[in-house]
């Protein structure tokens, strides 16, 4: 996604009113004390994204995006890298570098966790409308621990790529 293309959904999302998900959103995070605007399902984060009314930041590793898949599109800040999972110490530097901070930003990850500690870094940092995408990418783990049975990007149905 070129630089314009973030500054045009940033332009849009902060020109618009609020669409009802992330009304919605807000009110169930405030009711729940998170630390951040709220989380929308995947259908939900589409869209918001597809409509330019939202920023959809994937935070996982390259290696996740390259192998595993990708929304086409999205914006990549990693939260953490390598296999360890270090934290990515520069995560809130560059996110700034690549979204404005009054745009609507949409987080997502494998299962919805690293995205929602992304989330919170980014409202503690400024952005106004940080939300996590529930369920993540895959989705959780089910009793054969394996991801996309249920819940998830993918199992929503929803547009993606893998190289």
């Amino acid at each position: 996604m070129t630089a314009a293309t973030v500054d045009e959904r940033a332009a849009t999302a902060a020109a618009h009113p609020a669409p009802a998900p992330l009304l919605q959103a807000r009110e169930r995070a405030a009711a729940e004390g998170l630390p951040y605007a709220g989380g929308v399902t995947p259908h939900e984060a589409w869209a918001l994204f597809s409509a330019g009314e939202a920023v959809l930041v994937d935070v996982r590793t390259a290696e996740e995006r390259k192998f595993v898949g990708q929304v086409p599109g999205t914006v990549h800040v990693a939260w953490a890298t390598g296999t360890a999972m270090t934290r990515n110490p520069r995560f809130v530097k560059e996110l700034e570098a690549r979204v404005g901070k009054d745009a609507v930003v949409l987080f997502l990850c494998r299962s919805g966790k690293r995205s929602a500690l992304a989330a919170e870094a980014a409202a503690k940092a400024g952005f106004g409308s940080a939300f996590n995408v529930l369920e993540g990418f895959e989705g959780e783990l089910n009793a054969a621990q394996q991801r996309r049975n249920s819940g998830g990007w993918v199992v929503s149905g929803l547009p993606w790529e893998q190289d």
